[in-house]
């Protein structure tokens, strides 16, 4: 069994219109009706936490993103979001891309992690359900996650998230 080459680097400008082309096939371009695409516009991601997971031929197989948001005043990392090609599922790669980000989240400072997603999915990477954060309407709150990159980070930190401004 030959183990396929899975090439990661940060997500470059002219990856941007593959990556949406990723995203319209995985979650429909209705996607951007979503209210964390509020959150989102006109707002630059986090570039070094934003990846692309390549072949060995240099086909985009899954991308991650983050943007930055506030809650309660304070930065947050608004992960997603995470997609692999419908012919790349099941292997693993959301799995490399999350574990990447998160460790270069890290490293770069980021101390909250914010999702909305699945709780059986995402909780096996350390995110858990958190109280008193509100993502903007029509979202489930049982599905914002969040995670802390410290201990404690957290703590204290509640309210509205918020679109980040300068």
């Amino acid at each position: 069994m030959q183990t396929e080459t899975i090439i990661m680097a940060p997500e470059a400008v002219n990856d941007w219109w593959e990556v949406e082309a990723l995203y319209d096939l995985c979650f429909a371009p209705a996607r951007t009706a979503l209210s964390s695409y509020r959150l989102r516009e006109d707002v630059e991601p986090i570039h070094p936490l934003c990846l692309t997971a390549r072949d060995g031929e240099g086909i985009l197989a899954g991308a991650i993103r983050y943007w930055p948001v506030r809650v309660g005043g304070a930065p947050v990392a608004l992960l997603g979001p995470v997609a692999v090609h419908p012919t790349r599922q099941g292997g693993g790669l959301a799995a490399m891309l999350l574990h990447r980000s998160l460790a270069a989240a890290r490293k770069r400072d980021w101390n909250r992690i914010l999702l909305v997603g699945d709780l059986p999915y995402y909780g096996r990477f350390g995110f858990a359900r958190i109280e008193g954060v509100e993502m903007p309407p029509p979202t489930n709150p049982g599905r914002i996650l969040a995670q802390s990159l410290r201990p404690g980070a957290w703590d204290g930190i509640r309210g509205e998230v918020e679109k980040w401004t300068d």
